[in-house]
């Protein structure tokens, strides 16, 4: 085992005309073994703080004054070899972490850095592997997984490093609920093998039963709280009810014979997908189903047989071009929607593209700027936002833009409850406004329910529309 204490821990983050404070003064020690929650809303500097305790800063950013002591001793006085056998860190990102081809090569490149022999990395992948449950992925191209099966794996990764220490952020963000409770059990279990765990996370749903060591971070210092039922008590898994769509309701996407397939896997057959117009739908389903490559295929992103009718015309006849600005995808990862580098740059560049620039003036975005708490961020680079704070800018861009049809996977990853609330109320009021259609995978479900229309569940190779959540 191995300890981990914080004295008089101070991140900053340099500007070209200041420092800003991203964690101050703090002193804390991690008790070892222990399964640890570090809670605080989007861009309060959860993941500044756990890339610091992994060593990664002042070396790869953000300047660090104080002490992080492992096992007594600073963390500056380890070599990277030593340093990972103690503490392993998992990326909110999980493309950040990845360098080969497989799942398996992925496991094996990584223990191979560490000097195992070969009987060592072969049984740590097998463990690894099983222990998050994804064996059956292990030959699988990584660019060919969901964003969930890539989470399991950046997991799985970190997991066959068997570090005394295992920092996480946000990993569970585009895990589907069951998964993310199955994961959740078992990373308790390591604890009672010997680790310490230090999960930054923004849904609280199943941890009130595993009973963590909860972390806030408040007013730039990391905290040890008192766990309250009220704070978990919003993330409890309630039913939430929809209506079916009417017989005669408009239509804006159809796709009457659509098959769908990955390499040699069937993802979806079905003989009938109707998307319903100037509505807000929500698609759901397990990891790995499809999601994902149904975006790519209603946006002329990935092959597909059969038809899809926009409006009743044949997409494959619509002009790339031309299709782009009536049905846009906002994708799973920000940075893929960004082209500019400040904030400011990115919203003028959206703003020459808009479909109704007439709601979208300088008042009414100076006003969307500060509900989203980012009034002052203007001239910040986008790369050097939090996720969250990237997801609310991704989100923002697009909704200004204005498309008639929008694809929403995964938006909500990162954000904390009331970031959620506030982006689902600016989806509702400006969508609404702009005669959008919008349909959003989600796998975060807490207080969304209640701002949609329908509800379609994509699962067994079809897509239906239910009643219940």
């Amino acid at each position: 085992m191995t300890s981990l204490a914080l004295s008089n821990l101070t991140i900053e983050y340099p500007t070209e005309h200041q420092n800003i404070s991203v964690i101050t003064d703090t002193s804390l020690t991690f008790v070892e073994p222990s399964f640890n929650l570090l809670i605080g809303p989007s861009g309060s500097g959860k993941s500044t703080f756990l890339k610091a305790l992994a060593g990664l800063y002042p070396e790869y950013g953000s300047n660090v004054t104080g002490t992080i002591l492992l096992d007594d001793q600073p963390i500056t006085t380890y070599s990277i070899q030593q340093r990972t056998k103690k503490i392993g860190m998992l990326f909110q990102n999980p493309s950040e972490q990845f360098a080969m081809t497989t799942p398996l090569h992925e496991i094996i490149f990584t223990l191979e850095n560490l000097s195992l022999t070969a009987s060592e990395i072969d049984e740590r992948a097998q463990y690894a592997l099983a222990f998050v449950g994804i064996s059956h992925l292990a030959h699988r191209q990584l660019k060919t997984l969901s964003g969930g099966e890539a989470q399991k794996v950046a997991l799985a990764v970190v997991l066959a490093m068997q570090s005394d220490i295992i920092l996480l952020d946000e990993p569970f963000a585009s895990v589907d609920p069951l998964a993310r409770l199955d994961l959740l059990t078992k990373l308790k279990e390591l604890v009672k093998r010997g680790h310490t765990i230090i999960i930054s996370d923004h849904d609280l749903a199943g941890y009130q039963n595993l009973a963590p060591n909860l972390f806030a971070i408040e007013a730039h210092q990391v905290k040890k709280i008192t766990p309250a039922p009220a704070l978990f008590k919003p993330f409890n898994t309630l039913q939430a009810n929809f209506t079916l769509p009417p017989a005669n309701a408009e239509i804006v996407l159809n796709a009457p014979s659509l098959q769908i397939t990955t390499g040699q896997t069937k993802l979806l057959a079905t003989e009938n997908f109707n998307l319903l117009k100037n509505k807000m739908t929500l698609l759901t389903g397990p990891n790995g189903v499809g999601k994902s490559t149904l975006f790519g295929a209603l946006t002329k992103l990935h092959p597909y047989t059969g038809s899809i009718f926009y409006l009743d015309q044949n997409i494959k006849k619509i002009k790339t071009p031309q299709y782009a600005r009536q049905v846009a995808l906002i994708f799973q990862q920000a940075e893929m929607q960004f082209l500019k580098m400040t904030l400011k740059e990115e919203l003028e560049l959206s703003l020459k593209y808009a479909n109704y620039p007439e709601l979208w003036s300088e008042t009414k975005l100076t006003e969307v700027l500060a509900f989203l708490n980012m009034a002052e961020m203007q001239d910040h680079i986008i790369y050097q936002l939090s996720g969250g704070q990237k997801k609310k800018l991704q989100i923002l861009i697009m909704l200004i833009i204005g498309t008639p049809v929008l694809l929403l996977d995964e938006p909500l990853a990162g954000l904390d409850l009331a970031s959620v609330d506030r982006i689902m109320s600016l989806i509702k009021q400006m969508t609404r406004k702009q005669n959008q259609t919008v349909l959003m995978i989600s796998h975060q479900l807490t207080g969304i329910p209640d701002y949609f229309d329908y509800h379609l569940v994509f699962n067994h190779q079809s897509i239906t529309y239910e009643e219940v959540l």
